[in-house]
């Protein structure tokens, strides 16, 4: 039995055969006939050979017709397009990964550009808000309150058993949407997709999970149609006895090496989960952590536009959450890096806005305490207009969740104070941005470099073409994702983080900067997970934290050979 990169058992030789080798189409027995059609993981539709035909008894289950990958993905391509509606075209893609996994996945590698914004952000987040009308078949795990005392068991009747990553949510926060219960499934879905096609995980090695504790939003509630459990959310003893066996489940039965993601927990529960058990599990929360690090190299690569050094800039965040005082700790903690101050003096160059006005020191009493280290001494201000003239930001970051609250006078005030303000309106979905690409480009007279969390198209201004840049989470947490599993790391720190960010802002090409972009071009995904996935396990080498001995002498290459391919494989 061979081993994976990373120590994952690859029990059938799979991923150590070259694509002109032979494999065989096991599941617990060797898949033939309309088993074998019915198999995503090894149907390969009309692209079965005569030879395959005959040897696995499909003679007469397929039309005589033998296509290539290349045309399936063409025709696939061509009925997606005819679907004007994007929820539609999600649910196709969806009903493909299901009749035909690498034919999903070459479909997705090959059209990440024009496929992303449909199985991620900003469709997903429609997706989850109907998943219980769309719902057709279950993808992943759905741990319910009925099955506390008894998560272990629910576990093992997963099928497949070595597990590398686990994205989990709980469904509290969806993106901007609120509380959507257990259909928040879409999400821990989409996201492994894209550790899939993005990082090159492989499919079987990925497990999403939802955990459903009920839902506090009635109109679910009410809805014949909707899949979780039919009661208000529950919270305190009960919620974090839950999580409890839960996590200790987890590395009971994958264990220690196991990449457990947290996605779209509500605030009070990301940050005291993400600190509870960060010490005892390979624990990221993507919200906290991930977006923090896209922003961070967004912020880096724009200094060859904007100018000056980190420590030259001030910056102002709209919304105080886990994306903001996420985004912020690890600028601060970059910047003490930078300057060899400490993090309680850098994080003076960073202010915050909520809901009740500027974040300062006479409010400290009253602030959860993930605020608290950025109240800094100022007098109290009522919104975020008032913020920018007294405090005179160079970068202004949004995370509200809010839409339409970058308004015309503060991406004015902006552009009034600064030659090139950086503006990045970074919540989700597209609805919810602060402002959009062109309400930026417009109201700072084509000055401004803006950013987005959901893709826009790009602006024309006054003869000039700009082009917005994408802060997706996607750039970072399939690479580091994959930079975990290649090193065998056993814990995920900040520096890891920083690495990311790095070896992101690292893949800015001049011809992107020429362009107005501060990240690189999505369409070489694979190749800025690669460069991130060996910077992140380099550090864990560094650290100590690597169990993956010896150290591969190339971690770049290491990386580009242990990503999942979606070609056809040839079977005996």
């Amino acid at each position: 039995m061979s081993t994976v990169e990373g120590g994952v058992e690859d029990v059938y030789g799979e991923d150590h055969a070259t694509v002109d080798q032979f494999v065989t189409p096991w599941s617990r027995f060797v898949a033939s006939g309309n088993s074998l059609l019915r198999d995503p993981n090894f149907n390969k539709g009309l692209a079965f050979t005569e030879k395959e035909r005959e040897a696995h008894y499909l003679s007469g289950l397929l039309p005589p017709a033998i296509i290539s990958q290349e045309l399936q993905v063409r025709r696939i391509l061509d009925s997606i397009r005819q679907y004007q509606v994007p929820l539609q075209k999600y649910v196709a893609l969806m009903d493909l990964e299901e009749r035909n996994e690498r034919l999903f996945y070459k479909v997705l590698i090959d059209n990440v550009d024009e496929l992303l914004p449909v199985v991620y952000t900003p469709t997903v987040g429609e997706a989850c808000q109907k998943y219980g009308s769309i719902f057709r078949r279950p993808q992943g795990l759905f741990i319910s309150l009925k099955e506390k005392g008894k998560i272990l068991e629910v576990l093992r009747n997963w099928p497949e058993k070595s597990i590398q990553v686990i994205v989990v949510t709980d469904g509290e926060r969806i993106l901007g949407l609120g509380d959507l219960g257990a259909q928040g499934m879409g999400i821990p879905v989409g996201k492994l997709a894209l550790y899939t096609a993005l990082g090159g995980v492989r499919p079987s090695a990925c497990l999403p999970i939802t955990i459903d504790v009920g839902t506090n939003t009635e109109k679910l509630l009410n809805d014949e149609f909707y899949i979780g459990l039919r009661q208000r959310r529950a919270t305190g003893k009960e919620y974090d006895e839950l999580l409890d066996e839960f996590m200790t489940a987890l590395k009971q039965n994958y264990g220690e090496k196991v990449l457990i993601q947290f996605e779209d927990f509500a605030n009070h529960n990301a940050f005291r989960l993400l600190s509870k058990y960060q010490d005892t599990h390979l624990v990221f929360n993507d919200d906290i952590q991930g977006t923090a690090s896209v922003v961070l190299a967004g912020v880096i690569s724009s200094l060859k536009l904007i100018g000056g050094t980190l420590a030259d800039h001030t910056f102002m965040f709209l919304g105080a959450g886990e994306a903001g005082t996420g985004i912020a700790e690890l600028i601060a903690l970059e910047l003490s890096k930078q300057t060899k101050s400490t993090v309680e003096e850098t994080r003076k160059k960073i202010w915050l806005v909520d809901s009740k006005g500027l974040i300062v020191d006479s409010r400290k009493n009253s602030l959860q305490e993930f605020k608290k280290p950025w109240a800094h001494a100022h007098e109290p201000l009522p919104d975020l207009l008032s913020a920018i003239k007294a405090i005179k930001p160079t970068i202004l970051i949004g995370t509200s969740g809010h839409g339409k609250t970058f308004t015309k006078e503060v991406v004015e005030a902006m552009a009034a104070l600064n030659e090139k303000p950086f503006i990045l309106a970074l919540s989700n979905p597209t609805s919810q941005s602060e402002c959009t690409a062109e309400e930026a480009y417009t109201w700072s007279e084509g000055r401004a470099i803006f950013a987005s969390g959901s893709p826009f198209d790009p602006v024309e201004y006054k003869g000039k073409t700009f082009v917005p840049g994408q802060a997706n989470n996607a750039y970072v947490f399939p690479g580091l994702g994959l930079g975990l599993v290649i090193s065998g790391a056993i814990r995920v720190r900040d520096d890891m983080l920083l690495a990311a960010s790095l070896a992101l802002a690292g893949q800015v090409t001049q011809e992107n900067y020429d362009r107005g972009m501060v990240y690189p071009p999505l369409s070489i995904i694979r190749k800025i997970s690669a460069h991130i996935a060996a910077a992140v396990a380099a550090k864990a080498y560094e650290l100590g934290l690597a169990s993956r001995l010896p150290r591969p002498a190339d971690l770049v290459k290491c990386a580009e050979s242990s990503m999942y391919s979606p070609i056809y494989r040839s079977y005996r």
